[in-house]
């Protein structure tokens, strides 16, 4: 909605929305100030109490972490309400994300019991360019993650001999834009072999790995990686926008993965970015390694000129 400039649907709800959102940050105890298991959950279905003025975890509840995804699309999500992020407790945070990194460099989703791969490098990546705070991230260790998980093809994948892919590869090169590492972890030669693999994967729209079916959420994926590798230049925009429009659905509305599909959520969302990469009419204009509108990262701008005034 906010890529459309419809959050006024949700106007009268804003203020619920963002006091739900906070509901779900986990925070240190009164009495310990561990806070490794600090950030986002996803909802309160561990048994959190509904509470968004909290500024402690009391009682402590049983494998009640939080997760590096969650706590991404909770900043993103306050971010868009127009929220002034004056709740978060950011060294909390900052220190829980310390917390999921491992020594090869990458971050795993929670305290205990997760995978770890490049969707949480780009998660932490964000949440740290959110917060105004990297501390939270050892950025030569991610970065050499980043680097050893480049394949023989160019592509990227989510870690080091893992098959190239549409979404890692975007995780990785914004990771690195936001970090500003880009030029000083690939070479030339490999950055235009990332691109290389990067057009190659467009046969109308974009395909996330070769000889697999073309998506529309990879017109974001790929085309956003592009984007952020001065190449957009290079793909077939026509094309591109006419599989997007055809996946849309003219009577429910939204975009699927395939025409004639069922459309959801998440290729909806994909499907408006990519035609905002395009410059497509009453579309906002996107930030590319954010996956937010530049109308909203002004907004954070603001904010982090308040944090440094301080």
């Amino acid at each position: 909605m906010e890529m459309l400039s419809s959050l006024d649907v949700v106007q009268g709800n804003k203020d619920s929305l963002i006091d739900w959102i906070y509901s779900h940050q986990v925070l240190p105890s009164e009495l310990d100030d561990d806070c490794r298991r600090c950030g986002f959950r996803g909802s309160s279905t561990i048994g959190a109490k509904f509470n968004p003025t909290q500024v402690s975890c009391e009682p402590y509840i049983p494998y009640d972490f939080g997760h590096i995804a969650q706590t991404y699309t909770g900043l993103l999500c306050l971010i868009l309400l127009g929220d002034d992020l004056s709740r978060l407790q950011r060294v909390a945070l900052t220190r829980g994300l310390r917390a999921h990194q491992l020594e090869d460099g990458s971050f795993k989703a929670t305290l205990h019991g997760s995978e770890n791969d490049m969707r949480f490098v780009y998660c932490a990546s964000c949440i740290s360019y959110i917060l105004d705070d990297w501390t939270g991230v050892d950025v030569d260790k991610a970065a050499d993650y980043i680097y050893r998980s480049q394949s023989y093809d160019g592509g990227i994948g989510q870690g080091p001999g893992l098959e190239s892919h549409g979404g890692s590869t975007y995780c990785a090169v914004a990771s690195l834009v936001l970090m500003d590492r880009l030029y000083t972890t690939f070479s030339s030669v490999e950055l235009d072999r990332i691109r290389q693999w990067c057009i190659m994967r467009q046969q109308n729209g974009f395909q996330g790995r070769p000889m697999k079916p073309v998506d529309t959420c990879y017109s974001f994926w790929v085309g956003a990686t592009l984007k952020l590798l001065d190449a957009f230049d290079l793909i077939d925009k026509v094309a591109n926008r006419s599989y997007i429009l055809s996946t849309q659905d003219s009577i429910v509305g939204g975009f699927a993965k395939w025409p004639d599909y069922h459309p959801d959520a998440l290729h909806a969302y994909f499907g408006i970015c990519g035609l905002s990469l395009m410059n497509a009419e009453e579309v906002k204009e996107m930030h590319p390694a954010l996956n937010m509108s530049t109308h909203a990262v002004q907004h954070l701008e603001k904010i982090h000129l308040s944090w440094r005034s301080v």
